[in-house]
């Protein structure tokens, strides 16, 4: 029955009456916090073998000490405790994080991935992740669907006086975990200043129009080196992994003017390959031209040549025989030159010494024999031309003397 529970008539019985706290018959009121204490003491001394307050067997001297339970208890309390401590400095690294301990509040030591202790209350762990790519970005922010221009990070002076409007984004990661939570206190704040010092200092050092144009890589990549020697100095604990050049422009303002400076120099350039291209084609023609007129040139002064010295020598071969036999030799000239002046022509006007009587002959044919004759001739050497020279002398006189060809 429930301590406020009635009986079975209806009304209760102030003898069977109950409290929370086990008293019968006594008057309802607020429990006795004093009673409440001893009796949680008793228990917790049965609980480690200590004797019960006010009763029992009383030691040497009557003062109350634990027994052998109690020694054991407070070893059992004791070990797990101690495994309950043990437990608690368990640490977990997964793969591509590091921990760092501190010990004190100090930095300690770093720990690989895998199973790792520390003392708990002695050691505290940091994880931080080496194998995330962060991101820097430098003249934008990208706000999701759209991106921010930011003017101050963004305009830079080139060498040429010119003002240039620039944005890259910094890809890094974690290379030092200890540097990265305690050598800098904003290491993220240094990467950003280091990178826009680094590259006012290069877009200082070159001009607008190679920044713009073909400079995209190199700059970007001297950026690099720049940055990772700032950042090892200041000793942040990042390393760079690369930089892009996401825009390169002038300034909005004149943006109008220097399209229009872009449209000319690209018909420069334009003109500069069509001129080229006409450089090609027309050069190597004329060279080959000016070849041929030399070649040209070149063959007729060999003719020319020759045909002098064999001039040149046939009149030392003529003289020759003329000092030897003169009157052969005037004739063989005679008819030579004769020849010479008939070829050309296929009519002849013939002067007979005893009447006016014109005779034709027909040159043409004797013309074609005689280009025959004159070829098989020169054939021959200088003493079958001599002979032949003599023949047609005594032929030439025989003719002077009876042009009809029949003799007196």
């Amino acid at each position: 029955m429930a301590w406020n529970q009635p009986d079975g008539n209806g009304d209760r019985d102030p003898r069977d009456s109950r409290d929370p706290w086990g008293n019968r018959g006594r008057q309802q009121g607020p429990p006795d916090l004093d009673e409440i204490l001893r009796k949680l003491q008793s228990k917790w001394g049965q609980v480690f073998g200590r004797r019960p307050l006010g009763g029992g067997r009383s030691g040497s001297g009557g003062g109350r000490g634990f027994g052998r339970g109690g020694y054991l208890g407070i070893g059992l309390l004791s070990v797990v405790l101690v495994v309950a401590w043990w437990m608690a400095g368990i640490w977990i690294i997964q793969e591509p994080e590091r921990g760092v301990v501190l010990r004190f509040g100090a930095y300690h030591r770093t720990i690989d991935p895998g199973f790792n202790w520390a003392p708990y209350f002695v050691d505290s762990v940091i994880t931080v992740n080496v194998d995330r790519v962060r991101n820097a970005e430098i003249g934008f922010r990208n706000q999701g669907t759209s991106v921010a221009a930011v003017p101050r990070e963004a305009l830079m002076l080139t060498e040429d006086e010119n003002i240039v409007d620039l944005q890259f984004a910094v890809q890094y990661r974690v290379k030092d975990p200890a540097q990265f939570l305690f050598e800098n206190s904003q290491p993220e704040i240094a990467l950003r200043q280091a990178t826009e010092s680094a590259v006012r200092e290069i877009v200082g050092r070159s001009t607008m129009d190679f920044v713009i144009t073909e400079g995209r890589g190199p700059v970007a990549a001297e950026t690099q080196g720049l940055i990772q020697d700032i950042l090892d100095r200041y000793r942040t604990g990042l390393h760079v992994m690369s930089v892009n050049m996401q825009n390169a422009q002038p300034p909005g303002e004149v943006q109008d003017a220097f399209l229009d400076a872009i449209k000319a120099r690209e018909d420069q350039e334009r003109i500069i390959n069509e001129a080229r291209a006409y450089q090609a084609d027309v050069v190597p023609k004329a060279r080959g031209e000016a070849n041929a007129m030399l070649a040209g040139a070149e063959a007729y002064r060999q003719r020319v040549e020759a045909v002098a010295e064999g001039d040149a020598s046939r009149f030392e071969q003529v003289l020759q025989a003329y000092r030897t036999a003169p009157e052969v030799t005037r004739d063989r000239l005679y008819l030579e030159a004769k020849e010479s002046v008939l070829a050309n022509t296929s009519k002849v006007l013939v002067d007979i010494p005893e009447g006016n009587n014109i005779m034709y002959l027909p040159l043409d044919q004797i013309v074609r024999s005689r280009g025959s004759a004159s070829t098989e001739r020169r054939s021959f050497g200088a003493a079958d031309d001599t002979t032949t020279s003599g023949t047609l002398g005594e032929d030439s006189r025989r003719s002077r003397e009876n042009p009809l060809g029949r003799t007196r």
